[in-house]
Order: structure tokens, then sequence, then C-alpha cells
């Protein structure tokens, strides 16, 4: 397995993908390309996720920052605090590892 196989060239919507996952923990592939949230989206997810910015580049917003994030780089993000994807990278497919637990 590789996570830079079997990457559709167009993705209409940002590709995700489970991986693995066990009764308290679920391993994603998302796979985006230009997309980020909808101006009057937050995420409000009940669980904690770390998520991994393997390739492209991102920012990432919480309600009272923006994070820039580039290859390697992660961020804890704890259940129920608000966030959103601002942006991915319009020229290179941006691959993100996210552990939701």
């Amino acid at each position: 397995m590789n996570l830079f196989e079997n990457i559709p060239g167009e993705l209409p919507e940002e590709l995700v993908e489970v991986l693995t996952e066990g009764s308290s923990i679920r391993i994603e592939r998302i796979v985006s390309d230009g997309h980020q949230s909808l101006d009057d989206f937050w995420y409000d997810q009940d669980e904690n996720e770390w998520v991994l910015l393997v390739s492209g580049s991102a920012v990432l917003e919480f309600e009272d920052r923006k994070q820039e994030l580039k290859p390697g780089d992660y961020v804890l993000v704890p259940a129920h605090q608000k966030h959103r994807v601002a942006a991915t990278a319009m020229t290179e497919k941006t691959v993100w590892l996210a552990v939701f637990y």
C-alpha cells in the first residue's frame, strides 16, 4: 500500500478513504485538490483528530487563528474545537493522513 497510489486525476470533491479502523480509532487518507470548506461551514467533531500534511499545502482556520501547513506539519484538533479548511494547494494534490480517536 502507498498513500500516493490510486489518486484520481480529477477530484470534483475531496477524496476521503478509511485506511483502517478499530473500536476507538480511525485512520483516513484525505486528498484535496484546491478544495476548501464552504464559507459558513465549521467542523465540530465528537472525536480528537491528529492530522499530518503529507504533500501539498493547506491553511486550517480555527475560531481564533489560521494555521498554514506544509509537508511534514501536523496538528492536533481536540474534539469540539471548531475548525475549517480555509485553503488547499491549487497546483498539486494535497494529501493528508488523519487519525481520529
